[in-house]
């Protein structure tokens, strides 16, 4: 996962992984509403949260919001396995249908710079550290971070944050 240049002025500036190991390149998600969540498949928040992000998602994926999930071993060891593993548990297990990316550390000194620049745009209530699974950034459709959530926020509580940004009343 790395920035396309050394200084990144927003989301859209970085590459990152499928879980493949193939580049993607987040400028593909230029103009689109963007809801970053890192994730687990066996913590406590776990299927409250796939369920009402695959709601999310068929709500508004037409009219320009995306999920982009990052999963993350570093909160109990709750995203074990392969990359291979846990795409397959998303798309089974929890039916995800938004993107799902390469294992990643979102804390710490090899923490992806993806999530090194969402940190330091928008930091948390204890700083800037992620404190646990689905940790949630809102981007706008210009790659801005405007807002960040709590673990235990839910995402339909995020909702009316994501039609003001997709201009819907």
């Amino acid at each position: 996962m790395a920035a396309e240049s050394s200084n990144p002025q927003s989301v859209y500036d970085f590459t990152v992984k499928d879980p493949k190991g193939n580049d993607v390149n987040l400028g593909d998600y230029k103009g689109k509403v963007l809801l970053i969540v890192n994730v687990a498949s066996e913590c406590g928040l776990t299927n409250s949260n796939y369920t009402e992000l695959n709601q999310i998602y068929q709500s508004y994926k037409d009219k320009g919001l995306e999920i982009l999930a990052f999963p993350c071993n570093q909160f109990g060891s709750q995203e074990p396995g392969t990359n291979e593993d846990i795409l397959q548990r998303a798309c089974t297990r929890f039916k995800a249908e938004f993107p799902i990316f390469e294992k990643v550390d979102v804390n710490g000194s090899n923490a992806a710079p993806l999530y090194k620049f969402l940190k330091a745009s928008k930091g948390g209530l204890f700083g800037d550290s992620i404190k646990w699974n689905f940790s949630k950034f809102l981007v706008d459709k210009d790659g801005k971070v405007v807002d960040r959530y709590a673990p235990t926020t839910s995402p339909l509580n995020i909702e009316k944050d994501i039609k003001k940004l997709l201009g819907i009343s």
